[in-house]
């Protein structure tokens, strides 16, 4: 009995840990994917001269990081 407790726990211990990589991972996707697009905004920015788009951009990839 006490037996198949423990082997429950390990399995609730196992998902747990899971779906804490899964979240981790699925928050660096999605926080590489704002880079990625802040990036290509502050090239634009760049290309056109707009300095204002450019600080503002820089400042949004500052607070992602």
């Amino acid at each position: 009995m006490e037996n198949n407790i423990l082997n429950g726990m390990d399995r609730v211990d196992s998902n747990l840990c899971d779906e804490m990589l899964a979240e981790l991972f699925l928050d660096q996707v999605i926080k590489d994917f704002k880079k990625r697009k802040i990036l290509k905004g502050i090239n634009h920015s760049l290309k056109n001269k707009d300095k204002k788009a450019f600080l503002r951009l820089t400042e949004q990839l500052k607070s992602l990081s």
